[in-house]
């Protein structure tokens, strides 16, 4: 491994370290994401200063504000690296309040807000945001069942590049049809393709990096992903660097990740990981800052994927516990009915006494 890379590795840890604990009941992918921007500005993670500059979001938004949900750690770690952290959180609000009149309030709109605010000498004006929206809007009628809220930050980042929008989207839309080719499509291949729009060169050229990169590591025996995975993948592969020594210092930071045990050894956790590896050598090239806007808005991504699959999980405890009163409700029926030769005849057992019970029981799953 180099020596410069083994440096961010171990700062990469300790780091995290700091992190977790500051953030103990947040996910595990939040610790990694924030961990890598302290590196990517070469700075080391301070308890205190985290504990300062969440104070400084407490005191700029309301209890139910979209600041302070599960973006809140990478907005803190974002304030810790600047210099002037309150006069940031000050600005992102202004900026927030401008891209919420253009787009639907989400958590990808904050962490827009506060990227955009590292812009020091372009900053966002309602031209800007307009423009980001006519861009997004348009993305949506393109390619409608691929586009999401997780558009609107590339759509805003978009919108500073001094190419037109025909232009842009006429280049995003041939980088989507190049990568196509070769990993079939989906919103991550669409996100990949938002990342090169804005670089230089042909879409042919800059895809062909990208699955250059990707072959990379696969022959260098890294497990990276073909879906979600594909935004930092395309950042890096803008870097000035052949696709082979790229894929060379990812697998050397994958091993070492490996080493410290922070994943599961299950093929979807192997691919999470090389992304986070794949982030960690981003900090040696240039574009360190696209790599880490494309991982904070997938991580983004899994963490509303879990949330919704724990919606869903404790739905279906719901259901089967109304099952289960359906049952316990139809055999006090019959025991009911058995006592009482009238209702015998009346009634079938399990019959009338079981029927609202079973109807409710059956109506739930389609809430």
């Amino acid at each position: 491994m180099k020596p410069e890379l083994e440096k961010i590795c171990a700062d990469y840890i300790a780091n995290r370290d700091t992190v977790k604990k500051a953030f103990r009941f947040n996910d595990a992918a939040i610790w990694s994401v924030c961990a890598n921007l302290f590196c990517a500005c070469g700075h080391t993670a301070d308890a205190e200063r985290l504990k300062d500059c969440r104070k400084i979001l407490k005191k700029y938004t309301r209890p139910f504000s979209k600041f302070r949900g599960k973006v809140r750690p990478f907005l803190t770690c974002m304030l810790a690296v600047g210099d002037s952290p309150e006069e940031r959180m000050a600005l992102a609000n202004d900026y927030f309040r401008l891209l919420k009149r253009n787009f639907k309030k989400s958590e990808y709109l904050v962490l827009a807000a506060f990227l955009l605010t590292d812009l020091a000498d372009r900053s966002l004006t309602e031209e800007k945001a307009a423009r980001g929206k006519d861009i997004y809007r348009r993305m949506n009628k393109k390619h409608r069942l691929l586009t999401n809220k997780t558009d609107s930050v590339f759509a805003m980042l978009m919108a500073y590049s001094d190419k037109t929008d025909d232009e842009l989207l006429e280049d995003m839309d041939a980088c989507y049809d190049a990568l196509k080719a070769k990993f079939s499509g989906g919103s991550g291949v669409q996100t990949a393709a938002q990342v090169l729009s804005a670089a230089a060169g042909t879409p042919e050229e800059k895809a062909q990096r990208v699955i250059d990169l990707f072959n990379a590591l696969e022959e260098a025996e890294v497990k990276y992903g073909r879906s979600d995975e594909l935004a930092p993948l395309a950042a890096l592969s803008l870097a000035d660097a052949p696709a082979a020594a790229l894929a060379e210092d990812v697998k050397a930071a994958d091993e070492f990740l490996e080493e410290q045990k922070l994943w599961k050894s299950g093929d979807k956790e192997k691919t999470e990981r090389a992304m986070h590896a794949l982030m960690i050598v981003s900090d040696l090239y240039a574009d360190t800052d696209r790599v880490n806007i494309t991982v904070m808005t997938n991580t983004l991504d899994m963490l509303f994927a879990k949330q919704q699959a724990s919606r869903f999980s404790f739905a279906v405890q719901v259901i089967q516990t109304l099952l289960q009163y359906a049952v316990g409700s139809k055999d006090k029926a019959e025991d009911k009915a058995a006592d009482s030769k009238q209702e015998e005849t009346e009634t079938a057992p399990g019959g009338t006494d079981a029927g609202p019970a079973e109807t409710d029981a059956g109506r739930q799953p389609e809430k």
